[in-house]
């Protein structure tokens, strides 16, 4: 959408200062909570910005007979509120899946998306022991669907106050469990993607205390900073991959395997850890008997999950010193005769190199020194460091799936916003940022970037997809409009800010103050907006009501067009509750042709403008929008011909 266009500030004709029906005043104030010394008005943390901080020490046991995992863990929480705590609160989203849970009512359908569910499903929680103040105690504790309340006996004190939790706990893997976790039987073996396995403590922050909305399957998370010490067992011929460094290389890999990783870190090409002829053989592993530990370190992270399997052709290669890799079975190989036009798993490492590149050099360097792609039955889902994406997919398909669940390393696993209360703030920001990688890599040719055209949003946009506010919580979108409400939406509403509501290169460096401002930080809507606006120096209330916190669509039109011998008047109208600035071409009987973009702030007084041309010519057509850069849900009237 690109260009350069004339400011033109017409001269207001008759105009009907209330003219609104339909939608009231687009122009009214959004209204934010108030600034605090913890959220300031321009956006940024305020001086008092506080964070809880939670710390894991994990260890776990693989099961691949009775495919179970079993393990215990101890949890250190910092409470860096101003404020005592009695009680906190665990996630254990696990029992999403058990029979009755929140989840499969409302999603319940057995073959959906959110689906996964079974008999033998969800946690099965051992001894629950608090270490507080130097006593260990066993507390009380309440069990509701995915949540579990601990008591504590004593307050638990702020501005650094410390408690340990201790858990055991075990559950049965499912085959698919919720589209973000699960079992896949390839050729050559088992692949466990593991994800929301462990019980973890929920966000205490300044704008609604304790976050304790459920698990329900389409909402997805909110969750704290800290380090992860990871121990994960396995059978000796697994391969496990996870979130952080791993820390024992020696015990778990061969010297053969240890020198291709240091050689992926010297180059730009793909080196094959275990190549697809090597998978499955004894070499391939330590040499001795019974089960190997592998142990991974994670800094300043807000999840972890791991994959494991004895099927795993194993690349590698890097950027920027960042280690980069992809797992995955022999069946994610594209058959040669298709592996230039549709490449399969084998150039996933290369995709790779240019998201990481890309998002770097545009927006934020990536914060770890690791990221792996698994090749699963997973079809897309991002954790810190690791991302799960569907070993079938193939050529654009799979760098675009690729890419976005990466996108993600920024959105949220940086930038940690609430996933289930706004799911445009990751997902769209995301979607956002995949539009200009995608371009970068694919050009004109990019299948995905065809669904983000201004034709395209508005078709969605006169549909029910439309029905809901951007602002509708994840687990209250009707699925079928997710992709629409959270993903294309938002992302098409950032792409009319950066390309034809603010000046070049304005959104991008408020887009970049975000980030840097909220980088391992919770932000609210309301701080990605006031920074929007206190860096651009523009009131985008008419914006964000409009596109964010309404249902309402654009229709520009031209009602008519007058010329005498010393000026041509175009009377122009905004139809609908939208308001977006007006993009007007002219053409003259001489063939001369002028096109002019005129400011939102037209649509100030009325729905109603009249634009005033001087121009001593007749004029023979006029269009709004030409190159269809905005979301007009009807073009049969944005232009008029004059008739012979």
């Amino acid at each position: 959408m690109s260009k350069r266009y004339y400011w033109f500030f017409a001269i207001l004709i008759g105009l009907v200062p209330v003219a609104y029906s339909q939608s009231g005043n687009p122009f009214s104030p959004t209204i934010f909570a108030a600034p605090t010394e913890v959220r300031s008005a321009d956006g940024r943390p305020g001086p008092l910005y506080w964070q809880q901080r939670a710390d894991y020490k994990i260890q776990v046991s693989l099961d691949t007979v009775w495919h179970r995992i079993s393990g215990n863990e101890v949890i250190y929480y910092t409470n860096n509120s101003p404020f005592p705590l009695d009680y906190i609160w665990l996630q254990l989203d696990q029992n999403v899946l058990k029979p009755g849970s929140l989840g499969s009512m409302e999603y319940n359908s057995p073959f959906g998306r959110w689906s996964g569910g079974f008999k033998q499903g969800g946690d099965s929680l051992g001894d629950v022991i608090v270490v507080q103040e130097g006593k260990a105690y066993r507390p009380k504790s309440f069990v509701n669907d995915t949540r579990m309340r601990i008591e504590l006996e004593r307050p638990l004190k702020p501005n650094g106050g410390k408690v340990e939790v201790r858990i055991n706990w075990k559950f049965n893997i499912p085959l698919f469990g919720v589209s973000r976790m699960g079992a896949l039987k390839t050729e050559k073996g088992w692949i466990y993607e593991i994800a929301q396995w462990y019980p973890r403590l929920a966000v205490y922050d300044d704008v609604h205390g304790w976050n304790t909305l459920p698990y329900l399957g389409q909402g997805e998370f909110y969750l704290e900073y800290g380090d992860f010490d990871v121990s994960i067992t396995v059978p000796r011929n697994l391969i496990v991959v996870a979130t952080g460094v791993l820390k024992n290389p020696a015990a778990v890999l061969t010297r053969a395997e240890i020198n291709r990783l240091a050689q992926a870190l010297k180059t730009d090409s793909t080196i094959h850890i275990i190549s697809e002829s090597e998978v499955g053989d004894i070499h391939t592993r330590p040499t001795g008997t019974g089960n190997l530990t592998w142990k991974f370190h994670a800094s300043n992270v807000r999840d972890f999950s791991w994959a494991a399997s004895r099927a795993f052709i194993w690349d590698a290669s890097h950027w920027d010193n960042i280690l980069l890799m992809a797992v995955y079975p022999k069946e994610g190989v594209a058959v040669d005769s298709l592996k230039e036009k549709s490449p399969g798993w084998e150039k996933v490492v290369q995709f790779m190199r240019h998201t990481f590149k890309f998002y770097s050099e545009h927006y934020y360097h990536y914060p770890y020194p690791v990221a792996t792609n698994v090749g699963g039955i997973v079809g897309g889902m991002e954790y810190p460091m690791i991302v799960f994406c569907s070993v079938k997919s193939r050529g654009q398909a799979l760098y675009f799936v690729t890419d976005h669940e990466f996108g993600h390393s920024w959105f949220p696993m940086t930038v940690g916003s609430d996933e289930r209360r706004y799911p445009w703030m990751d997902e769209g920001i995301n979607t956002f940022i995949n539009f200009y990688s995608n371009d970068d890599y694919y050009g004109k040719s990019s299948v995905e970037n065809r669904l983000m055209t201004a034709d395209t949003i508005a078709h969605w946009m006169k549909s029910d997809w439309n029905n809901q506010p951007i602002m509708t919580y994840a687990d209250q979108i009707v699925p079928m409009r997710l992709g629409f409400l959270a993903y294309r939406k938002p992302a098409f509403g950032l792409r009319l800010l950066k390309e034809i509501i603010l000046a070049p290169g304005e959104f991008d460096n408020a887009f970049r103050t975000y980030i840097r401002n909220w980088a391992f930080k919770h932000p609210q809507p309301s701080d990605f907006f006031r920074t929007i606006e206190n860096y651009t120096g523009e009131d985008l209330s008419w914006f964000w009501n409009g596109w964010f916190y309404s249902t309402h669509v654009l229709d520009q039109s031209v009602d008519s067009v007058k010329t005498d011998t010393t000026h041509t008047l175009i009377y122009l109208s905004n139809r609908r509750g939208l308001v977006m600035p007006a993009i007007v071409k002219v053409t003259y009987e001489s063939g001369k042709e002028q096109e002019f973009k005129l400011p939102v702030e037209i649509w100030f007084l009325g729905d109603k403008y009249t634009m005033r041309l001087n121009e001593h010519e007749i004029v023979k057509e006029v269009v709004l929008d030409p190159n269809h850069e905005l979301p007009d849900v009807d073009r049969s009237n944005n232009e008029w011909i004059l008739k012979k």
